[in-house]
């Protein structure tokens, strides 16, 4: 059989050169790539429109050129009960595909008042906070009865 510390030293050779490979192919090694140029000018394409309304919430969706910048990014909705003050914001995370021209952005509203008719509008911006440029126009939704 031979000598068995002979066997024991390339077990432990094998062993640290498998876990040597783990390491060092580990995503923490990957590169952070740079943030893609920026679109010219960032317009909304599509929407804003609700994907889903129930009593107490709601879905807004809209699609835009993919604005470029940092990969990640923010959809926000700015809301109101009145269309000269719209002074909720919800927000949702985003990571830009940069291998698509445009980008979905999907923002969920909570905690809202059955039977309300609320005012809002979209917009999105990187996670630095530095703005895509654009803003839709005021639009409406009224939320469905308790229940619905």
């Amino acid at each position: 059989m031979g000598d068995p510390s002979v066997n024991t030293t390339a077990m432990k050779l094998a062993i640290t050169a498998a876990i040597g490979g783990l390491l060092a192919s580990t995503p923490a090694a990957a590169q952070v790539l740079p943030p893609a140029p920026k679109a010219t000018q960032v317009q909304i394409l599509q929407g804003p429109s609700l994907e889903v309304a129930h009593d107490d919430g709601v879905i807004i969706t809209w699609t835009t050129n993919n604005p470029g910048g940092m990969d990640n990014h923010y959809g926000i909705v700015k809301y109101g009960t009145s269309a000269s003050s719209l002074s909720q914001t919800a927000r949702s995370p985003l990571r830009l595909n940069r291998g698509h021209a445009q980008t979905v952005f999907r923002v969920a509203v909570t905690g809202l008042q059955p039977q309300t008719t609320y005012y809002y509008t979209v917009t999105s911006m990187e996670s630095n906070g530095t703005s895509d440029g654009v803003t839709s126009s005021v639009s409406q939704f009224t939320t469905a009865a308790t229940g619905k």
